[in-house]
């Protein structure tokens, strides 16, 4: 019998049961860990080697890459982002990475700035990963009249390049080649609602306008303001200004009211409609601004003026 605290009693083995990666700190990956003993094999033997690849293609499920959709994930009336959303499906019960990158981004033709997802980016194991390729879209490199552009309810894009992925048998590479469309961002309406008149007098008039802005796109875009020259029943009677709107909700309705002096010796046909109350014609002449793109603003509707 060995006494307690012999030498041989000393080398007994301690039990860790927690697995370590060659620096000692955190568990060493699936995908990592078979790279590595397909590199051993190797080094061993060129009929190892083969066996072992022979093996891992045998065991490895290749991924699959599938297009989702091309959406916006930031508009306005001077440019907008364009995000195509790819979905890689990995059926191996560990995680894959990114391995190079290779993406062109094209609108009406013409190329512009596509960004990237990152290299080394995690595919997560026995599921589905989102691939976003985000592509900044300035629409006065696309037409030479913005406006033009703004008119129409698509604009055409198409997609080049690949993607490879990371596996134990290799990189993999899948096409990102894609054509299709995307929604142009739409200029605002606006109308006027029944003005009201707050206060009159022999010779001036302070009217209340109110302004209804909609966005007609189902995505929020900035309104840095609306301004223009207002006429009343054919006369000029001053400028209105709404400062800046803000974002407009996807779809929603804004109204903003701007009070204006309106001076009868120079107006007296806007004098006359105030007066007698009923109707008039209002005009608003000028420019609606998003983010730094101004559209021009030419507004004419007949309005029930209310005392």
């Amino acid at each position: 019998m060995r006494a307690k605290g012999s030498p041989l009693a000393s080398k007994r083995p301690s039990v860790n049961p927690r697995r370590e990666g060659p620096s000692g700190d955190t568990p060493m990956p699936t995908m990592k860990r078979a790279v590595l003993v397909l590199a051993a094999l190797c080094f061993t033997t060129f009929s190892g080697c083969a066996s072992l690849q022979k093996t891992l293609k045998g065991v490895f499920k290749k991924p699959t890459l599938v297009f989702k959709k091309a959406r916006l994930s930031s508009a306005s009336l001077s440019d907008a982002t364009v995000d195509l959303v790819y979905e890689v499906n990995n059926p191996n019960g560990f995680g894959l990475e990114l391995a190079s990158i290779d993406y062109s981004f094209f609108v009406e033709g013409k190329q512009v700035v596509a960004g990237k997802p990152k290299k080394g980016l995690d595919l997560k194991a026995n599921g589905k990963s989102e691939l976003v390729f985000p592509a900044n879209v300035k629409f006065a490199d696309i037409a030479p009249v913005v406006e033009t552009f703004l008119n129409k309810d698509r604009a055409l894009f198409k997609a080049q390049g690949s993607v490879g992925v990371q596996t134990p048998i290799g990189v993999l590479n899948f096409p990102l080649e894609k054509e299709g469309t995307f929604d142009v961002p739409k200029i605002p309406q606006v109308s006027f609602q029944p003005p009201r008149i707050t206060n009159i007098g022999l010779t001036s008039a302070t009217v209340e306008f109110p302004l209804s802005i909609t966005n007609r796109n189902s995505f929020p875009l900035p309104v840095a303001g609306i301004t223009g020259a207002l006429k009343v029943a054919g006369a000029d009677v001053g400028t209105l200004s709404t400062g800046n709107l803000g974002m407009l909700d996807g779809s929603g309705t804004k109204q903003v009211t701007l009070p204006l002096t309106i001076n009868f010796a120079r107006a007296a046909s806007a004098a006359v409609a105030l007066r007698s109350g009923g109707n008039a014609k209002l005009s608003l002449d000028g420019k609606l601004t998003s983010d730094t793109q101004s559209v021009p603003l030419n507004l004419s509707q007949l309005v029930n003026i209310v005392k």
